[in-house]
């Protein structure tokens, strides 16, 4: 009990605001521009779309939603750590809690048509994939994620030998390539591409480097308090380089330190507690090659 109660004071509720929000805002661009007209979405969100489709009523979307997605989440628990697993868990019961409202209780029709676009398959896909991107890029500026795709992707990827972004763009062209044999037509599932890549571009645009690792480059006087608290944190290597300031000749310290998306945030955060001023600079990296996998 003590644990859980520790683990709950450490939730930042501005997070659980802002990951609410994101919730929201997925389940509308899905609900309203993507289902009505039988588009489907990306990762396990475009899964459980097609499933809901090919099963009985009562396997709903938002059913398969919680179903497939949580147990990746606590699948990547060790990898990604236990206020991340709340957070998408959390994030993911909110864009399925409200995909439910919005197609079985609210007076809004989406049976036959986008409420907003009609039966314009361009409209609904592009407008749907924007609309979801802003969800999902929320999601994950805010320690969270829409998707357990992505976190099997971050733990998956580089040991396959592939980027983050190739290994959920190879995941959704399956997807894709699926639906249209199922679905004994192509027109949906390529229109559902122009959906992909408008969240894409969206995701992209609100959280930095949708399908790169980060390098980190930290300019600090307290190297070893830094990298203590990031090796606990993140229980990864850094390598430490001697410097000397250009203008000021005083001896600092680069580190360098490799991150994944979700633990940017958590890593500012660490570095302004230990050293306001430590300079940090970040490099988009599509590779990442270590003996130790």
């Amino acid at each position: 009990m003590k644990k859980v109660l520790e683990i709950l004071k450490g939730l930042r509720w501005k997070n659980i605001l802002l990951l609410t929000i994101a919730g929201c805002i997925n389940a509308f661009g899905v609900t309203i521009f993507l289902a009505p007209v039988e588009l489907y979405d990306s990762g396990i969100s475009g899964t459980s779309m097609l499933l809901s489709q090919i099963t009985p009523s009562y396997l709903s979307l938002s059913v398969f939603l919680v179903v497939l997605n949580i147990p990746l989440f606590l699948y990547g628990l060790k990898k990604q750590g236990i206020y991340f697993t709340i957070y998408a868990t959390y994030t993911v019961i909110i864009y399925s809690f409200m995909a439910w409202l919005i197609t079985d209780v609210l007076p809004i029709d989406v049976s036959l048509a986008s409420p907003l676009a009609g039966k314009d398959l361009l409209l609904c896909a592009l407008f749907g994939g924007l609309v979801s991107g802003i969800g999902s890029g929320l999601a994950i500026r805010f320690d969270g994620a829409m998707d357990g795709i992505e976190v099997m992707a971050v733990i998956f990827a580089k040991r396959l030998g592939v980027s983050v972004g190739t290994f959920v763009m190879t995941y959704n062209v399956l997807l894709y390539i699926i639906c249209g044999i199922v679905i004994h037509s192509w027109i949906l599932p390529l229109y559902s591409i122009v959906t992909y890549m408008a969240a894409l571009k969206t995701v992209d645009f609100i959280v930095d480097g949708f399908d790169h690792a980060k390098c980190a480059m930290i300019i600090t006087t307290k190297a070893d308090e830094i990298c203590d608290a990031l090796s606990l944190e993140f229980e990864s290597g850094l390598t430490k380089i001697n410097a000397v300031g250009g203008y000021s000749g005083i001896e600092r310290t680069v580190i360098y330190f490799v991150v994944n998306r979700f633990q940017i945030t958590k890593m500012r955060e660490i570095i302004s507690e230990i050293d306001p001023s430590a300079f940090i600079a970040l490099h988009d990296i599509t590779d990442v090659f270590s003996e130790n996998q």
